[in-house]
This record gives C-alpha cells, structure tokens and sequence, in this order.
C-alpha cells in the first residue's frame, strides 16, 4: 500500500531541466499572494466598520431602553 501512495505521488513530481520554467509559477504565486494580502485586508477594515455600527445601533436601543424604563417611574 506504501508503494502505491509513493507511485502516486511521484507522477506529480516534476523538475524542470531548464529552471527558467520556475519564473510564470513564481510570478502566479506573488500575485495571488498579494491579492489574499489586499482581499484579507478590505475584510479586516470592512469588519471593523460594521462593529462600529452595531456598537452604535447597541448604544441607541440601550439608551432607547433606559430612557423609557425613567419615564414609566415618573
């Protein structure tokens, strides 16, 4: 069972002679790393946005709520 799992995976193994044929996969890699950097960082900034505005919805409906709660005790 070993043999074949090794069998399989060295039908996917392949280096290239000419190491040239590294540079389009390197260039692939930087730019889809670049792109996860920038996407990750919009969710980051879009996140804390909308934590911001729950925290101001949750402020109003708390204060909503205290200032109803004093005027039924009056």
């Amino acid at each position: 069972m070993d043999f074949l799992n090794n069998a399989v995976l060295v039908l996917f193994l392949y280096f290239p002679e000419d190491k040239s044929e590294y540079i389009p996969a390197g260039i692939t890699s930087a730019i889809f790393f670049i792109a996860a950097v920038f996407t990750m960082r919009f969710i980051i900034k879009y996140s804390r946005k909308e934590a911001l505005k729950t925290k101001e919805l949750e402020d109003e409906i708390t204060r909503r709520n205290e200032s109803s709660h004093e005027s039924g005790k009056l």
